[in-house]
């Protein structure tokens, strides 16, 4: 009985470990999403300007 408890308990903490990484994953994506988008359009502002200087 002991083991099967064990057993439960170990799965419980490997799927608990996994929904993290998956969980840490899901935001480096979405703040690199987030970065990208903001520099596209900082990019997009500096040709704005620099096709006014012209």
């Amino acid at each position: 009985m002991n083991t099967i408890d064990g057993d439960l308990a170990q799965n419980h903490l490997r799927d608990l470990h996994h929904d993290a990484e998956a969980n840490a994953r899901a935001r480096r994506v979405r703040n690199a999403r987030r970065w990208h988008r903001r520099a596209d359009r900082a990019s997009q502002r500096a040709r704005q300007a620099q096709s006014q200087i012209r």
